[in-house]
C-alpha cells in the first residue's frame, strides 16, 4: 500500500475527531457571567428579560413591571437580621415561608411570599464582609418569571473584592483628576467623596514618642480594615449658597462652625480666593479630635458656582499636616464639573 493510500482514512478520522470535538463545544451551556451595577459590590445573573436599571441598583423588567433590587449592609448585620426577619415578624409585607438558600456568595436564608400586587422573595447573605439584601417583585398574574427562574437567579448572587475607583468615582456629579495619594473610603452618589490617607508605617525613633497608629485609633480614625488613617478630605456638592459675595465671610464661618468632630478649634485664618476660576474660600483651624486628645489641623475650602456650592473639609493630625495638605490642595485643584 502506498504512503498517499495509507494516510487517507488517518486523515479521515482526524477530520472526524475534530468535528465532534466542535460539535462537543458548541452544544455546551455558556456560562453567563454575574453583572454588577455600578457602585455595586454585589450583583448576579438577571434572569432572561431583565437588564440593569437606570435608576436604582439591581435590575428590571419595565414592560412587565418586574423588578431585582440590590443591597448591601456590613457583614456583622447578617446576625441581626437572622434572628429578626422571620415570617412571624413579617406578616404584614406579606411574608409566608423561610428557607435556607445556597448562594455563590454564601448561604443565606430565603423569604417568599405575596404582597399585592406583587409576589416577592427576599434573599438575605453573607457575601465576603458585607451581607447582601436581594428583593424580587413581580406580578401576582405573572408567568414570565416563574419561582424556579427566579430561585435560579438568586443562586449566582456574587460579590466582588472591591469596586473600581473609576465606577465609584463616575456616581459623582464632579470630576476627580488626581487623588494625590488618598484612597477612597465613600461615595455618596449624586452628593459627596470622602477620602482618607493612611499613616505610613514608619516606626517612631523615641520609645516614649507617641504612637502614630494609637493617636489615630484613639481619635477614631482607622479604616475597613484597621489601618490608621491620618487624614480625611471630605468633598460635597451642594445646594445653595451665598447670592452676594459680601456674604461669603459670614457663609463660610456659619458652615465651617457645623463641622463634626472637632472641638477646641481655634481659627488661624479666613479668607476669599479663587478656585478653578470661580470666587472661593478658604479656612484654616487648629483644633483637637472631639475627646480632646490629639492635635488636629482643618481646612475648609468653599467653590461657589451658580445654584450650588462645593464643599472641601481636610482634617489631619498636626504631625502629618505638611504633607497631607500638599496633597489636599492636589486634589482641590483637581476637582472639575461633570
Amino acid at each position: 500500500m502506498t504512503r498517499s493510500s495509507q494516510s487517507t482514512p488517518i486523515r479521515g478520522r482526524a477530520i472526524l475527531a475534530a468535528a465532534i470535538v466542535a460539535v462537543l463545544f458548541w452544544t455546551q451551556p455558556v456560562r453567563a457571567e454575574p453583572v454588577f451595577p455600578i457602585g455595586s459590590r454585589i450583583g448576579m445573573v438577571p434572569p432572561p428579560g431583565m437588564s440593569l436599571s437606570q435608576t436604582f441598583a439591581g435590575f428590571e423588567d419595565a414592560s412587565d413591571n418586574a423588578a431585582i433590587l440590590l443591597a448591601t449592609f456590613p457583614g456583622d448585620a447578617f446576625a441581626t437580621l437572622d434572628k429578626s426577619m422571620v415570617p412571624s415578624a413579617l406578616q404584614k409585607q406579606g411574608i409566608e415561608k423561610r428557607e435556607p438558600f445556597q448562594a455563590a456568595a454564601g448561604n443565606g436564608f430565603l423569604l417568599t411570599g405575596e404582597h399585592p400586587p406583587f409576589r416577592e422573595w427576599m434573599l438575605i447573605a453573607p457575601a465576603g464582609n458585607v451581607t447582601a439584601l436581594v428583593t424580587v417583585r413581580t406580578p401576582l398574574q405573572d408567568n414570565k418569571y416563574t419561582d424556579q427562574a427566579v430561585r435560579t437567579a438568586l443562586a449566582t448572587l456574587a460579590v466582588r473584592a472591591s469596586i473600581p475607583d473609576a465606577e465609584r468615582l463616575s456616581l459623582l456629579p464632579f470630576t476627580v483628576g488626581n487623588l494625590a495619594g488618598f484612597k477612597i473610603e465613600d461615595v455618596l452618589p449624586g452628593r459627596a467623596l470622602m477620602l482618607v490617607h493612611l499613616t505610613a508605617a514608619t516606626p517612631s525613633a523615641d520609645k516614649n514618642a507617641p504612637d502614630k497608629k494609637s493617636a489615630s485609633a484613639a481619635a477614631g480614625s482607622t479604616d475597613v480594615e484597621g489601618h490608621p488613617i491620618d487624614a480625611r478630605l471630605l468633598i460635597a456638592a451642594l445646594q445653595g449658597g451665598p447670592t452676594d459675595a459680601k456674604d461669603d465671610d459670614l457663609f463660610a464661618r456659619t458652615i465651617f462652625n457645623q463641622i463634626g468632630g472637632i472641638s477646641d478649634v481655634r481659627v488661624q485664618d479666613a479668607e476669599p480666593l479663587r478656585l478653578s476660576g470661580q470666587s472661593g474660600y478658604e479656612t484654616l483651624a487648629k483644633a483637637k479630635d472631639a475627646e480632646g486628645k490629639t492635635d488636629l489641623m482643618v481646612v475648609q475650602w468653599l467653590r461657589f458656582g451658580s445654584g450650588g456650592y462645593m464643599q472641601m473639609v481636610g482634617t489631619a493630625r498636626a504631625d502629618a499636616w505638611p504633607d497631607v495638605f500638599m496633597r489636599m490642595r492636589t486634589v482641590r485643584d483637581s476637582i472639575g464639573s461633570r
